[in-house]
């Protein structure tokens, strides 16, 4: 591995651990085995590698969590993969994301400390509710929800369910926690299928 992607790598790892504020430049050299000039002949700025890092932590987002959901039969049946992934293929790599979640531990720091940060941030959250919403929109339209059922409404219950489900894990990286959560959204799913 190069430098450039090894800074990438490590600092991806300290910002899922420590946030953005609080990983200095000396963190992420140290991390990577890097100097000064080593790190600045790659980035511009700690912004620069924040985007890089931003994007590089979703592409690991996508690879983790929308596997499969090509094969699922039903609209249904993909966000219930999309479930299962995120909870089984995403927040227990450990080795990517120490720390958790990365979009959940920046975007709790940058909400209010760097608003044009947490908006490339919250880019991400508005993609993930407007897939499951579009999912679920199509399960209605093909019978797959019970009548009466918002397609909005659920989409809330299960965005939210799974940005609690990360905070806790993150918070206590309770293995058996996070299947319980998860676990009981996939109830959820399947109490009001059509």
């Amino acid at each position: 591995m190069n430098l450039k992607d090894t800074i990438i790598d490590e600092t991806l790892k300290l910002f899922s651990l420590k946030g953005y504020n609080n990983t200095s430049i000396q963190d992420i050299l140290a991390a990577a085995g890097a100097s000064k000039g080593g790190f600045y002949n790659h980035f511009k700025s700690k912004e620069d590698l924040f985007f890089q890092v931003l994007e590089k932590a979703r592409k690991i987002w996508r690879k983790r969590n929308l596997e499969g959901l090509d094969n699922s039969k039903s609209p249904l049946e993909s966000v219930e993969q999309l479930l299962r992934n995120y909870k089984d293929r995403y927040l227990k790599d450990s080795s990517s994301f120490p720390g958790g979640c990365i979009f959940i531990t920046l975007s709790v720091e940058l909400n209010d400390q760097d608003p044009s940060l947490f908006s490339e941030i919250n880019k991400g959250f508005i993609g993930l509710k407007q897939m499951i919403l579009r999912l679920l929109v199509d399960a209605q339209r093909n019978g797959g929800l019970r009548t009466g059922i918002d397609p909005e409404t659920v989409t809330e219950v299960l965005f939210n369910g799974m940005l609690g489900a990360s905070v806790c894990y993150g918070a206590g990286k309770s293995a058996a926690d996070l299947d319980n959560t998860i676990n009981a959204l996939v109830a959820y799913l399947h109490m009001i299928k059509g």
